[in-house]
This record gives C-alpha cells, structure tokens and sequence, in this order.
C-alpha cells in the first residue's frame, strides 16, 4: 500500500547519530499525535499491547502521518512466530517501528525478517522485580553488565534502544560504543533522543512527577475545572427545567394557530 512519506526513515536516523539529540515523546491520543507533529517532535512512540491500542494505531498514523512513530509490542512475547505477527501488525498498521522489551532472542527473530525493533536497557519497569525502580549502573559491576547487554542487543538486529534511569555520565559513553541508537529516559542528554511521555509533559495525572521528567503544563488540573464546570452547567439545566425557564420561547417551534384548531378538530 502507499504511504504518504515520512519525515525520517531507520536509514535517516543512523545516518544522524552523534550529530544531534532528537527529541520523542510517547503519546496516548489522535489529538496528541496531531499536536506533536505540529511541534516537529522527531520520533513518537505508543502502546501496541493491547486490543484498544492496536485499534488506535491508524487513528494516531492518520493525525500524525508524517510523524515516525514505535509501537510498543505485549509483555511477554510467548514465542518468535508471535513476535513476528505482532511485529508486521504494527508496521501494516502505519508503525515505523516496533519497541519490545523482550529478550534478544525475540528481537533477534524480528530484526532476521526486517522489523526495525527498539529493545529497553537499564532500568526496565516491566521487569523492575529483579532490580527494584532505581538507576541502574551505578557501579562498575552494573555498568558492564549494561554494557553487555547493550551488545547482546545490538548484535540480536535491534536499531535502537531505551535507556531509562542511567546516570548520565555513563549513558553519554554507552552511545559513543555502540550502533544503535540510544533513546534517552532519564537518562541525560548525551543520547541520540531525548524521551519522554506525554503524560508527563502535560501534567496529566495525580501522582507525584517523577525525578527524571518535568511538566510544561497542568492538564490534570484542567479537566478537574472542566469537570466541575460540567457539573455547574448540568445542575444550571435541572434547575431551568424545574422553574420553567428552559425551554424559552426562542428553543420553540409554534404551529400556526389555524392549523393547530383544524388538527384538534378533526381529532375530535
């Protein structure tokens, strides 16, 4: 099928590593999607793991169809064959590529059929029961240990991968000894993308920010005033209706009178 053309290829952005940071933002919505490439946000990201956000994938390629855009496969991937499916799903869907934190060996069987998959390295919320949520390679043991996985990565076919909660010192050194391209979470700005979600750049939750992130708005707030200003217009209506004021004369439609009286007469 034809596709209208993107502003960036897998090709385009190995072809920009160590030139820039590129900006990406992991959105939830068509009008998120619409706004980031008005933006020119560089890369965009979203779930894919699960019925309603596969559903939702054509919406957000149709409002952002310039835009290069991840989609995040299920959590535990039963077998390479499956990987595969979901993998081409996404790509027929408008993806450009396909996030999974997986093992290798799965990355591995994607990439051998030419999926462009992003893997996750450092701190790895789904897996977090192993290491606790907290920055990962702090120490020179932890550190090569990222090291090698970050290679196991690369050498499974992955282009890119998610560092997330790196300290920054070793995160710029881990992009200078690899190909892929690393996709900065916390991680510092010496990566080729600075990543974040768009939950977070909108303030749009209750829970406390988290240290890595920062709100440029307060869109929590917002729906709460849009909230109450839903309650004030309902209970104004209950209360129109009750008294009488609504409707008015001018929500009527009158049927002329003659016509209203021969109605009534031939009813009876």
């Amino acid at each position: 099928m034809l596709r209208s053309a993107k502003k960036y290829s897998v090709y385009d952005l190995r072809q920009l590593k160590g030139k820039r940071c590129l900006t990406h933002i992991h959105i939830k919505s068509a009008e998120e999607a619409a706004a980031a490439e008005a933006a020119e946000i560089d890369l965009l990201s979203c779930s894919f793991d699960s019925p309603a956000s596969q559903a939702r994938l054509p919406l957000l390629v149709a409002a952002a169809p310039k835009s290069f855009i991840s989609g995040s496969t299920p959590h535990g991937l039963p077998s390479q064959e499956d990987a595969i499916r979901i993998g081409f799903q996404a790509l027929e869907l408008g993806a450009s590529s396909v996030y999974c934190s997986a093992s290798p060996w799965i990355i591995e069987a994607m990439a051998r059929e030419g999926i462009p998959v992003v893997g996750h390295l450092g701190m790895v919320p789904r897996h977090s029961t192993w290491t606790n949520i907290r920055a990962i390679g702090k120490t020179a043991v932890e550190a090569r240990e990222l090291y090698d996985q970050m290679k196991r990565l690369e050498n499974a076919g992955a282009y890119a991968a998610e560092l997330e909660l790196v300290p920054h010192n070793l995160a710029t050194y881990l992009c200078k000894k690899t190909k892929l391209l690393l996709m900065s979470l916390g991680s510092g700005s010496g990566c080729d993308s600075q990543f974040l979600f768009s939950d977070d750049i909108l303030g749009d939750y209750d829970e406390r920010i988290p240290r890595h992130a920062k709100a440029y708005r307060n869109f929590r707030q917002e729906y709460q005033r849009l909230q109450n200003e839903r309650i004030a217009a309902f209970q104004e209506f209950a209360s129109d209706v009750k008294s009488g004021r609504f409707p008015e004369a001018d929500h009527l439609v009158t049927m002329d009178e003659a016509e209203f009286k021969a109605t009534v007469e031939t009813i009876g």
